[in-house]
């Protein structure tokens, strides 16, 4: 299983606003500190707040923050809502041409490892990811201040 560029930015995106407390970041901020993308992050960010995942303000003093506690954000949420889908071999897919499939028992065993991979995901929140234990080395690599 290997998640898109897309939902492990998500979860960056996620860990940094978490890192920075109330406080509004820029994209801007968040892609220097990762060094990546602004454009991507962009598009990450725009998803993440249709979610409502963070909160958006524009204009001056705007930025980003989180919508919820970190420990309301569960992170198998979080991927399935990035994840554009799960399609981890042919049969998976819409498309399928796979002549196999009606005598396989591929699709079976994927889908239960899919279900207990994401099911491992719901048991932990984004407070997991930025435990007291975890964020100040975390915040000195970003070169956050923690509040």
């Amino acid at each position: 299983m290997r998640l898109t560029h897309h939902a492990d930015l998500a979860l960056r995106v996620l860990m940094h606003l978490a890192l920075t407390g109330e406080r509004r970041v820029t994209i801007q901020e968040i892609s220097e500190a990762f060094g990546i993308s602004r454009n991507h992050l962009m598009k990450v960010a725009h998803k993440l707040a249709g979610l409502g995942y963070i909160l958006s303000t524009r204009g001056s003093g705007g930025g980003i923050r989180l919508g919820h506690e970190p420990g309301e954000i569960v992170i198998g949420r979080v991927v399935r809502d990035m994840e554009p889908d799960f399609g981890l071999v042919e049969c998976f897919r819409p498309e399928n041409r796979c002549i196999i499939t009606p005598a396989c028992a591929l699709p079976r065993m994927l889908d239960e490892a899919l279900r207990a991979f994401l099911e491992v995901l719901d048991g932990y929140t984004l407070a997991d990811l930025v435990t007291p234990k975890l964020a100040p080395e975390m915040a000195r690599i970003l070169q956050i201040r923690l509040e």
